[in-house]
């Protein structure tokens, strides 16, 4: 029968405890929710061949070295919106949520507005 393991009554220093490594899989989608979180930005309709394959919102690349990332989103955008503002508000979320719930640095943040969605609704004719 083995015995536990003493714990010692003093805490061990921060550095000696261990890593902690946020895959580039978990800043993609931190990122992705950040940008569909703006108010402005729209989900548009997946499709492959003409098959609609539901809905989906901004989409992102991540790439970097270190601490460092560089991040590429794709988003759509309500039309009418104004544009620039918009992108303005996507950048700035995007890089304070991924900073913030990570460790990785945004050193830089391409932006691609894909597309124009406007209002969908019923017409009458």
């Amino acid at each position: 029968m083995s015995v536990p393991a003493q714990r010692s009554a003093e805490p061990v220093p921060a550095d000696e405890r261990g890593t902690l490594s946020i895959a580039r899989s978990v800043v993609r989608a931190i990122a992705e929710r950040a940008a569909d979180d703006v108010n402005g930005t729209a989900e548009v309709e997946r499709r492959i061949a003409g098959l609609g394959f539901g809905r989906h919102g901004a989409s992102v690349t991540v790439s970097g070295s270190g601490g460092d990332v560089v991040l590429a989103v794709d988003v759509a955008l309500r039309y009418p919106a104004p544009v620039r503002t918009v992108v303005d508000d996507v950048r700035a979320r995007v890089t304070a949520d991924v900073e913030r719930m990570t460790s990785y640095h945004v050193r830089g943040l391409d932006i691609t507005v894909s597309a124009l969605r406007g209002e969908s609704g019923a017409r009458v004719q």
